[in-house]
C-alpha cells in the first residue's frame, strides 16, 4: 500500500475513531488527542500493516493500545508529582518514630502483670506466646494438652482484665 493510500484510509477513518476515541476518554479533546497520536503512529507502523487485513480494526487496536499505555503513564504520574506534604504526611503515618523508653516500660508493667498471675498461668502462657505449641508446652510441664490450653486461656483472660486499664475509654473516667 502505498503511502497515498494508507493517508487515503486513514482520513477515510477519521469519523469513526474520533467516536471511539472519546468512548475512551470522554472528553472531546483528550478524544482530538488521542485521534491524532493514533494517526501519527499508524503512520509510523505503516511497514507493518499486512495487506487484505481488517484496516479499521488495525488503527482501532493501535489507537486502544495508545489509550491505555498514556492512562498507565499518567497513573504513575499521579504518584510520582504529588506534593512534599503529600509525601511526609504519608511517610510520618507510616513510620512513626519509636520511643524505646515507652515501650520498655509497657514491656515491664506486662512482665509484671504476668508475674502477679503466677507461675501456674504464666510459664505457659509466656511459652505460647514465645511460639511454643501447645503439644511442646504439655510435654515440657509435664501436663496434659488440655490442661495447657485451658490455662492459657484462663491467663489471656486475666490479662485482658488486668490491661483493661489502659483503654482509652477507662482512661478518661
Amino acid at each position: 500500500m502505498t503511502t497515498t493510500e494508507f493517508v487515503r484510509k486513514t482520513e477515510s477513518l477519521q469519523t469513526p475513531l474520533l467516536k471511539f476515541a472519546l468512548s475512551l476518554t470522554h472528553s472531546q479533546q483528550d478524544a482530538e488527542d488521542l485521534l491524532q497520536e493514533t494517526t501519527l503512529r499508524a503512520l509510523r507502523a505503516r511497514d507493518k500493516y499486512l495487506e487484505g487485513s481488517d484496516f479499521r480494526r488495525w488503527v482501532i487496536t493501535i489507537m486502544r493500545n495508545t489509550f491505555i499505555n498514556d492512562y498507565r503513564k499518567k497513573k504513575v504520574r499521579r504518584h510520582l508529582n504529588c506534593s512534599l506534604t503529600e509525601v511526609t504526611e504519608t511517610v510520618v503515618a507510616s513510620a512513626p518514630v519509636s520511643n524505646a523508653a515507652e515501650t520498655n516500660l509497657r514491656l515491664q508493667e506486662i512482665n509484671e502483670m504476668l508475674t502477679r498471675l503466677g507461675d501456674l498461668y504464666s510459664v505457659p502462657f509466656r511459652m505460647y506466646f514465645r511460639g511454643y505449641s501447645y503439644r511442646e508446652i504439655a510435654d515440657y510441664l509435664l501436663l496434659p494438652i488440655g490442661t495447657v490450653k485451658s490455662r492459657i486461656f484462663i491467663a489471656r483472660a486475666k490479662m485482658k482484665q488486668l490491661l483493661a486499664k489502659y483503654e482509652p475509654s477507662s482512661l478518661a473516667s
